[in-house]
């Protein structure tokens, strides 16, 4: 034999007795008492105690995953809805520059008609998204969806009637995206 066979043989006898004697060292250190066994009907009694436990923190913690999934559902559709009104918010003044094109005159029939077609897409788009006009003139007025800022006297309208807009509110739903800019009669 070689020296170097000699010596790897000689290393690996030394790690072998140095394996054996850890094992030595953990069973000596383990524990020599056993607990003492405890009635069968006391141990039965844990046991279901443990399984009810068990049993009570899935329900907690299946409950708690639900009330998340839903609460989460909730949030998103909210982020959703209120990106929209701010999206729509801001084509509001388009309409209303294309609801003015409109009222004005002109000679220009093409032009005319090219301004209400595009008036026409604008509401069809809004419509889509489920946008809607909030109804005003001749209406009674309403604070929650009209913005009164004239008053007049006049016989021709009925008590807190509505008899002109100056600007159309819409409404996305249930949420107001803008107040309708109205003049109230008596």
């Amino acid at each position: 034999m070689s020296k170097k066979e000699t010596k790897n043989e000689v290393q690996q006898e030394a790690a072998q007795e140095e394996v054996l004697d850890a094992q030595t060292a953990q069973t000596e250190e383990a524990p020599a008492e056993q607990p003492a066994e405890q009635p069968a009907d006391q141990t039965g009694r844990q046991a279901e105690a443990a399984q009810k436990e068990a049993e009570e923190k899935y329900l907690r913690l299946a409950a708690e995953y639900d009330n998340y999934r839903k609460r989460t559902a909730k949030e998103k559709e909210a982020l959703w809805a209120d990106a929209k009104v701010d999206t729509i918010k801001q084509l509001l003044p388009v309409y209303d520059n294309l609801e003015r094109a409109m009222n004005q005159e002109t000679s220009d029939d093409a032009f005319k008609k090219g301004v209400e077609m595009t008036m026409t897409q604008m509401k069809e788009v809004l419509e889509k998204l489920g946008v809607t006009e909030i109804p005003a003139l001749g209406q009674p007025f309403d604070p929650n969806l009209h913005n009164a800022v004239m008053h007049i006297e006049s016989e021709d309208f009925g008590e807190n009637t509505i008899s002109q807009v100056f600007q159309a509110g819409f409404q996305c739903g249930e949420k107001i995206v803008r107040f309708a800019m109205v003049q109230v009669a008596n």
